[in-house]
């Protein structure tokens, strides 16, 4: 069962700290050579590479790769009124959280007739890609094409792995998801192969390329995303689910608990990490673990999570320790199941997304939050974000100087391009004012 670090008594630097971190090896360096050749195989030979690699790895080879607009009205009419509620209430409070999340135009007047503004542009065309091996996932493509058209993106295509199930057909409620979205141009692939799809486009099947790529997938789709990135935009290299919840005595242990399996069903190597300054707390979590791991549905799942080196309980003096650890490990999940966890929030720095208090966990995130369910994992929390609307906008700089403001600066262009010995940077503003004699400070009538 879950092994533990104990870290009472000590105090590990940052360094010690990430060199104890418990990570799961996924090997993405390992798995990109590989996945850069099955990317160049669909690049190279279209839609036959993808159906041979469909038949490979999802043991069906599609009939047809593009959804046609029947089968994805069909599965919107098919759809489970409870399911279809869900989905729409989900897309409601996501829709929300990304408009009040827009950022909004800035202009700044650095002097008269001097203005520097920024203006937000949506990326033109984003494949979303939406896994479907170990699980169906119709929340991933709330989570990535929600954000993205109230970003103002124009064109937008979803991949999904074909299903043996449904005959080589996408998921049908992945399918009636992008549907009451309004998205209709969806694709039977996945893995590498629909990353290459996205990237290079496939003319036989009308898919034109993609500017973006987002959205979660396996090591194998994180290691494709990382052989395009440059040749598209990638939102991250996402890996296995974490999470990890900080707790001191006043916590339950059966929620604590209950929350660490909720991830550690997702993947066997999804990591469930529990941090806390009560021994008393951990014992009673690790009993509650091998209780409800003996009880799941997917018990073999969670076991081989929770017994893998990416889980542990860790033993620490103090919340404050707590919180050092936590941000040495940027989790993707963080929850605070404290007394005040408004106070040990001022002293998280690295989450892609965190949960405060018993009342607002993780699954809340994945469903129905409003927040976006697409986080950094392996430690990207540390320097990136979850997916949001801000992922399909690019900032622009618009510089409007008139001759006047121009003049106020030349000087100092004038000196600065000397310091790096680009004397035609100069000339290029002095060119303007060639009709005008020199003020002396440096400028070339």
């Amino acid at each position: 069962m879950i092994s533990t670090i104990d870290l009472r008594g000590s105090d590990p630097t940052t360094r010690d700290l990430q060199l104890l971190i418990p990570r799961a090896r996924v090997d993405i360096a390992g798995a990109t050579t590989q996945a850069t050749r099955f990317v160049e195989d669909v690049r190279d030979s279209g839609a036959a590479a993808l159906n041979d690699q469909a038949e490979k790895f999802d043991g069906v080879r599609p009939d047809h790769v593009r959804a046609s607009p029947e089968s994805i009205g069909a599965a919107v009419s098919k759809l489970r009124p409870d399911v279809r509620a869900a989905l729409e209430e989900s897309i409601r409070r996501v829709r929300a959280v990304s408009v009040a999340a827009l950022p909004v135009p800035i202009s700044t007047e650095l002097a008269e007739g001097a203005i520097v503004a920024h203006r937000w542009r949506p990326v033109e065309r984003v494949g979303l890609y939406v896994p479907g091996g170990k699980a169906v996932y119709p929340s991933s493509v709330v989570m990535n094409a929600v954000p993205a058209l109230v970003a103002g993106v124009r064109s937008i295509a979803i991949a999904s792995p074909p299903q043996k199930e449904f005959g080589g057909e996408v998921h049908p409620v992945v399918l009636a998801a992008a549907g009451l979205l309004g998205v209709h141009e969806v694709y039977a692939m996945g893995g590498p192969g629909a990353i290459g799809a996205f990237a290079y486009g496939i003319p036989e099947i009308a898919l034109e390329p993609v500017s973006l790529i987002t959205g979660p997938g396996n090591v194998w789709v994180a290691a494709a995303k990382r052989s395009v990135r440059g040749i598209v935009g990638i939102d991250a290299e996402a890996g296995p689910t974490e999470i990890l919840i900080i707790a001191d005595d006043s916590a339950d242990p059966v929620l604590v608990a209950s929350d660490l399996v909720s991830q550690a069903e997702h993947d066997e190597l999804a990591a469930a990490v529990f941090v806390t300054d009560s021994e008393s707390i951990a014992d009673r979590v690790r009993a509650e673990l091998g209780l409800l791991a003996e009880s799941a549905r997917k018990g073999t799942r969670v076991r081989a999570a929770l017994d893998g080196q990416q889980s542990s309980i860790v033993l620490v003096d103090s919340l404050a320790q707590a919180a050092k650890f936590s941000n040495a490990y940027g989790p993707e999940h963080l929850e605070l199941h404290v007394r005040e966890p408004e106070s040990l929030l001022s002293s998280i720095e690295n989450a892609g997304a965190i949960f405060l208090g018993q009342d607002s966990p993780v699954s809340l995130g994945d469903y129905l939050a409003g927040s976006n369910h697409v986080l950094p994992t392996g430690g990207q929390a540390r320097f990136g974000s979850g997916l949001g609307v801000h992922t399909f906008l690019r900032p622009q700089q618009i510089v409007s100087y008139d001759r006047n403001a121009l003049d106020e600066v030349r000087g100092h262009i004038a000196a600065l391009a000397a310091a790096e010995d680009l004397p035609a940077h100069a000339e290029a503003v002095h060119a303007r004012f060639r009709d005008e004699p020199s003020d002396g400070s440096g400028a070339v009538p």
